[in-house]
């Protein structure tokens, strides 16, 4: 909890924190050390506390009275019985499929264990089923108790006979006394006889009066019919489209509206049933506040505002306010917001912007110019009133002290050094380690660290202590630095300072070692090397270069992390008056000059254009335009995906202006193909396959793919280069790319025989390709080759090579 107060005459808050057993103010408790603007509530004991605050000014100048106090609303704390009875967790469960018209019994029945996984005796435990298709679903009843030595009960679940052809889902809820119920969802599909299968996996995404709706491929199907409605009983009315891909872009829809989606899939043999129910909410940023109004105090201005009556279709959640100059920014929950820490005597403006689910709007016009002054006159304490979610504020700063953010929460926690390094300016935020580590503490768990750094500067530093490195890692925290031109945003642990730590030495204590992450743009004759490489790579430069570099110091001994162990964000702002469609890939640059695809995708961010950069190293890094087409993928089902691919650099032609789409591909091409997707910096030095020397083209790639466990080779020692690469063999490696990704993280608990079932070939897939290729299926990157076909054995195109890498990138989410 906090308390705010502010005073108009120059004097001295105090503040002493009271807890009582009544809903009043009167005949509290003083709480020993509770003498700060916050306090944290005990866990213990467990029932309703009330807190309040009596906040004294003082000032011994003034004449008369000297202190003044006042005394917060009253704030309820209800502490309950934590719960201490566990059980295992239990996976989604699946049942085999049906036909409609199935006979009775011949259901599956699925037998779900229940695990006491706790100490002691669990008592009253039930189950119990819930969701739209809750009454399609009978279920039995584990042990009422389930005694601590006695571990396991078990339950079934089956659908009930007769159900028409549909996919079924319900929640199934395990409660007991004194236990956090335990959930799992439950689904029954019930095909049409002779039709395709049920769609699965339908997805909903909401966007800007638009819902992007995505499910799985269904083999056999020619055909998909889509089915939208605001009331979910009326999604059995007629299609709203028909279309023959796996993906659809529903647009023209009123935003703040709730839509829900089904999907059958038809062949000649008729409709399937219903896919899963899916549903979206449209929403966009709101529109601007209006009627921005600033009054000065002390050292501070209160901001007023008209909200904007538009939100978005998503709920206001808050606003920022930036002040002019220093652009330096706050946040509230509501109107008005205070601003402090200004220096008085000097004119201010402000812009404010609303926050909704969505992001933030535009920023509002200039409020009035305002200049806070030093008042005189008697002692008085205005006073806000405690809640449990504080709205921060910016505190006073010296010339050297400046903000950085935790969770959006300003903390007077940096300090600001400028220096010159290799003629440009080099501004520095040195961050306290007490207080950063204070406010982690208070935040908890996967906390956001920014550091904004808004000065005109070449070069951005954030710098930490090795010990603050691990403390944020600990706590699965992220650092941002923030520039107006670029945000780096790197997860602490992938800082991997028990790697600086060991090249520095263990003996050094972490607390010594400082950790630099910086922005920069690159020196005059860096610059010069990414020009002569965009001369030699036929694409243009869009947007300027910049540095994104990670490093240990101690001493005069530096060690720079250049890798990382999973996709680091670099978030590049595209200038005013560039066209973003202009933009087919970010670069990497190396000080030789040459260069790589780095996985980039475009976003807008608060109505302006961002370049979204994801890699798994340090380096250089720039926009450009590379358009590439092929003469011969005109009329070609994968022109589109050969296109993209091509103007990322990752695939390129046959010669002539051509592609020879329907020419098989080699393991070798396979191999750097797959590099190039990801964005890897090939490695030389001795290859670990007999068949593939140092000379060859391809051994700097086989090298890397190597590195990263894409590939293996056969028993033999050989990597086989020149061989034509199947089916199978690539959708192993593309499983093992999905890990590199993180994809792999994201799939199902579905055994390889149920998302294999629809295709009638599953038994040519070699067992040592079986799940990987369960893995590609799934993710739906691959899908048969023909009707119910997986074809494993079949030599795999460079058309479908195109396409199932662009599938892999977009499902990755890196494009």
């Amino acid at each position: 909890m906090s308390v705010a107060a502010n005073v108009s005459d120059g004097g001295t808050l105090s503040y002493q924190w009271y807890s009582n057993t009544a809903n009043s103010t009167n005949g509290g408790t003083a709480i020993a050390g509770a003498t700060g603007t916050t306090f944290a509530a005990p866990t213990t004991p467990t029932g309703t506390t009330y807190y309040y605050a009596v906040v004294t000014n003082t000032n011994n100048s003034v004449s008369g009275t000297k202190t003044a106090t006042a005394t917060s609303n009253i704030a309820a704390v209800n502490v309950n019985i934590a719960p201490t009875h566990t059980i295992a967790p239990i996976a989604d469960q699946t049942l085999a499929s049906l036909t409609q018209g199935y006979a009775p019994g011949t259901q599956e029945t699925k037998t779900i264990d229940v695990t006491n996984t706790g100490t002691s005796n669990l008592s009253n435990l039930q189950a119990t089923v819930s969701g739209n298709h809750a009454s399609n679903f009978v279920i039995t009843q584990p042990s009422t108790t389930l005694m601590n030595g006695a571990t396991t009960s078990a339950f079934t679940v089956k659908a009930k006979d007769g159900l028409p052809a549909g996919t079924y889902t319900a929640t199934i809820t395990l409660s007991a006394t004194r236990m956090t119920d335990v959930t799992f969802t439950v689904i029954q599909v019930v095909n049409m006889p002779n039709a395709p299968a049920n769609p699965q996996n339908l997805v909903a995404i909401g966007g800007n009066g638009e819902v992007t709706l995505n499910w799985s491929t269904v083999t056999g199907a020619t055909y998909y019919n889509l089915y939208m409605a605001t009331d979910p009983s009326q999604l059995s009315n007629a299609s709203v489209v028909t279309v023959t891909s796996f993906t659809y872009n529903v647009q023209n829809l009123l935003n703040g509206t709730t839509y829900f989606f089904t999907v059958k899939a038809g062949n000649s043999g008729g409709l399937s049933g219903e896919s899963n129910q899916a549903n979206a909410t449209p929403a966009t940023v709101p529109a601007a506040p209006t009627n921005i109004l600033a009054v000065a105090g002390n050292g501070e201005a209160t901001v007023t505002f008209t909200a904007p009556t538009e939100n978005g279709g998503s709920p206001i959640t808050g606003y920022e306010v930036t002040v002019s100059p220093g652009n330096v920014v706050t946040t509230g929950a509501a109107n008005p917001i205070v601003i402090t820490g200004l220096t008085n005597g000097t004119s201010y403006t402000f812009r404010v912007k609303a926050i909704n689910g969505v992001g933030k709007s535009a920023a509002s016009a200039d409020s009035n110019a305002v200049i806070p002054q030093t008042p005189s006159g008697g002692s008085t304490v205005p006073i806000d009133t405690p809640s449990v979610s504080s709205t921060p504020t910016i505190p006073e700063k010296t010339t050297t002290e400046m903000d950085i953010f935790v969770n959006g929460k300003a903390e007077n926690a940096g300090t600001i050094t400028r220096t010159q390094r290799n003629g440009q300016t080099v501004t520095t935020v040195l961050i306290d380690q007490k207080k950063l580590e204070d406010k982690l503490t208070a935040e908890g768990q996967n906390a956001v660290v920014a550091i904004l750094v808004n000065s005109e500067s070449h070069v951005a530093v954030g710098s930490l202590n090795g010990q603050m490195v691990k403390n944020m890692e600990d706590k699965q925290a992220v650092l941002e630095i923030k520039t107006d031109r670029a945000t780096y945003t790197i997860p602490a642990q992938q800082i991997n300072i028990n790697t600086i730590s060991e090249q520095v030495g263990k003996s050094v204590a972490l607390q010594d070692i400082q950790v630099q992450i910086e922005i920069s743009e690159p020196t005059t004759d860096m610059v010069k090397v990414v020009e002569n490489a965009a001369a030699k790579g036929t694409f243009t430069l869009v947007v300027p270069p910049l540095n994104f570099t990670v490093k240990g110091i101690y001493g005069d001994k530096t060690v720079e992390v250049s890798k990382f162990n999973a996709y680091v964000k670099r978030t590049i702002a595209i200038p005013d008056g560039v066209d973003s469609g202009k933009i087919t890939t970010g670069i990497v640059v190396e000080t030789d000059g040459t260069i790589r695809h780095v996985p980039t995708k475009i976003v807008v961010i608060d109505g302006k254009y961002y370049a979204q950069i994801n890699s798994l190293t340090n380096s250089t890094y720039s926009l450009v335009y590379h358009p590439l087409e092929f003469e011969d993928m005109a009329n070609h089902w994968a022109k589109q995906a050969v296109g993209d691919m091509g103007s990322r650099m990752v695939i390129d032609g046959t010669g002539n202006g051509m592609f020879s789409p329907d020419r098989d591909i080699t393991r070798a091409e396979f191999a750097a193909i797959i590099v190039r997707a990801l964005g890897l910096k090939t490695e030389n030095g001795a290859t670990p396959f007999s068949d593939v020397q140092s000379t060859d083209w391809y051994s700097s790639v086989v090298n890397t793919a190597y590195a990263y466990h894409l590939i293996g080779g056969f028993e033999d020692g050989t990597f086989r280069p020149m061989d034509r690469i199947t089916r199978e063999q690539a959708m192993v490696i593309l499983s093992k790319a999905m890990a590199v990704t993180s994809l792999k993280g994201n799939l199902s608990v579905q055994t390889t025989d149920v998302i294999l079932r629809p295709y009638g070939d599953t038994a040519a897939v070699s067992a040592w390709a079986l799940s990987s290729v369960a893995d590609t299926v799934e993710a739906g990157i691959v899908s048969g080759r023909s009707g119910n076909e997986l074809a494993p054995k079949d030599y795999i195109t460079r058309a479908e090579v195109a396409k199932i890498i662009q599938g892999l990138l977009q499902k990755s989410g890196l494009i």
